[in-house]
């Protein structure tokens, strides 16, 4: 099984959402992380991923360390530009997403950020 470990700045929206369907799937080793973590999880991601069945309130934003990144397999940023602020250079393994951030949009904006994640996570598992 591979640890994989999903990366966004504020690690609130899309990563959180990549580490629920991930878990949801059967991945389990899988952790998200950000390098400047918010203080929750946007009420939309939770809302929108509530829509799919799986409940990520019990998830919480959690700041990116060193070790998190040395014990990953993969990982994954979501396209939000991690690298300048990531403790430890990102190897040339690094998937990154290129995902639009839904925050400071609105619900549709965030089902179509899910949609895609939920894709890209699945093609992770064939």
């Amino acid at each position: 099984m591979r640890r994989i470990l999903f990366i966004c700045v504020g690690n609130s929206c899309r990563s959180q959402m990549a580490e629920g369907f991930a878990r949801h799937y059967g991945m389990v080793e899988v952790q998200s992380a950000g390098t400047k973590p918010a203080e929750a999880v946007a009420p939309l991601a939770i809302e929108v991923m509530g829509e799919r069945g799986i409940d990520i309130t019990g998830q919480t934003p959690k700041l990116l360390t060193a070790q998190m990144l040395e014990a990953a397999d993969m990982v994954i940023t979501m396209g939000c530009g991690v690298q300048e602020s990531c403790p430890l250079p990102l190897g040339s393994d690094t998937l990154d997403w290129g995902l639009e951030d839904p925050y400071g949009h609105g619900i549709e904006k965030y089902r179509e950020v899910r949609d895609e994640i939920e894709n890209r996570v699945r093609d992770l598992i064939d």
